[in-house]
């Protein structure tokens, strides 16, 4: 008799939504996320939140996310590199350097300054074994051990002055990036948009809230069908719980590590 042998992989669940606020006012969604999974079970996650006071941040983000992904994705991510802490931070330092680049050359192009495309960015590797973070301005990077330990691999970050940004075309952008290598048998991962953060977050300890992760990890371990699954994320972000507490874009990706 043949029995096959379940191998285990990535689920991911990911959406974008326009905010409340830019719905009313007819603006575009300014977050973006991309994602892919490489060879050996090696997951990369990008997120990003233009600026709304950028009139092309919606361009700023969706470059950021998409040069940073493709970047990655052409790199040797083996074994070798997947154990050296530093070649992991040089790697994702690089990634955040190939798309402030992409975003000049754009603005350049456009005859535009790069401040106008200006854009958060979170960057995320992950295997079963470890995740890796890299994250310029606000937003929020976590993962789950096996132990059900959850973690903020990065916190929110502001400028000088109190709702000041650090955003990807700053001056002192790469100077002032998260950067951090978790090694833990990793169970979930999940990246957010400063939309998210208010309710993710506990601002006052800086430790991501269990009963707004949890449930939502489970759900992805648990999504066969993945059109279906987005269908589902989408009305969750768009729901009133959400919506009467952030009228902000709101961008989340949620990734589970087990058996198909």
């Amino acid at each position: 008799m043949n029995t096959s042998k379940q191998i285990s992989q990535w689920r991911i669940v990911a959406a974008s939504i326009c905010g409340t606020s830019h719905s009313k006012n007819q603006q575009l969604c300014q977050d973006a996320h991309h994602w892919q999974v490489l060879a050996n079970n090696v997951l990369l996650v990008a997120a990003a939140d233009g600026a709304g006071s950028a009139k092309l941040g919606k361009v700023g983000s969706m470059i950021a996310v998409e040069t940073a992904i493709e970047h990655l994705a052409m790199q040797e991510i083996g074994g070798f590199v997947l154990a050296n802490d530093h070649l992991l931070q040089n790697l994702l330092t690089d990634a955040l350097l190939v798309a402030r680049k992409a975003i000049e050359s754009e603005a350049d192009a456009g005859k535009n300054q790069p401040q106008d495309l200006a854009t958060t960015l979170i960057l995320m590797i992950a295997t079963p074994q470890m995740v890796a973070v890299a994250q310029i301005g606000d937003g929020l990077a976590v993962a789950k051990n096996s132990t059900g330990n959850l973690i903020a691999l990065t916190i929110p970050s502001s400028g000088e002055y109190i709702n000041e940004t650090t955003f990807l075309t700053s001056p002192d952008a790469l100077e002032t990036a998260q950067i951090k290598v978790w090694r833990e048998e990793i169970v979930n991962v999940g990246v957010l948009t400063d939309g998210l953060q208010m309710l993710a977050l506990n601002m006052i300890v800086g430790e991501p809230h269990k009963p707004f992760f949890f449930p939502l990890f489970e759900f992805v371990a648990n999504a066969e069908d993945r059109i279906l699954a987005k269908e589902h994320l989408v009305r969750f972000l768009s729901s009133e719980k959400i919506t009467q507490r952030t009228d902000d874009d709101l961008t989340l990706v949620l990734a589970a590590f087990g058996n198909p």
